[in-house]
């Protein structure tokens, strides 16, 4: 009696982590295709954010070849934050790196199941001296 008793507890156990697994967001996407829409910069993608960033540089700031790694959140209202410098060629470098990217003005958002959703980028940029 004890072991059936102790198989049906763990039967609704496994059975309640199981439908927790599938349910809340996951559920919408699995039921509606899912599929993540990736967010768009002024109409373009990465490619028209690099212009941008490329018109707003300021390159004296730079001094040697090398190449720098941010990373930063599109939230799901468009806007950039979170900027995060994860690899620098130097301190001058990195702090432009920053304030052009937190000069960036809104974006469309990712979307997933035609709902706007946050995303984290990472955007690199590479250097070489002339």
């Amino acid at each position: 009696m004890k072991a059936r008793y102790l198989f049906l507890i763990l039967f609704c156990f496994v059975s309640s982590v199981s439908n927790a697994q599938i349910g809340g967001e996951d559920e919408v996407y699995l039921n509606n295709g899912g599929e993540l829409i990736q967010p768009k910069f002024q109409g373009g993608g990465l490619d028209k954010f690099q212009e941008f960033v490329i018109q707003n540089f300021d390159y004296t700031k730079v001094k040697k070849s090398g190449s720098m790694l941010a990373s930063f959140t599109i939230e799901a209202d468009g806007s950039v934050k979170k900027v995060k410098i994860l690899k620098m060629i130097d301190v001058d470098s990195g702090v432009e790196f920053m304030r052009v990217l937190n000069l960036s003005p809104k974006w469309e958002p990712a979307r997933r199941a035609g709902k706007p959703v946050s995303i984290e980028i990472k955007y690199p940029m590479n250097f070489k001296q002339r």
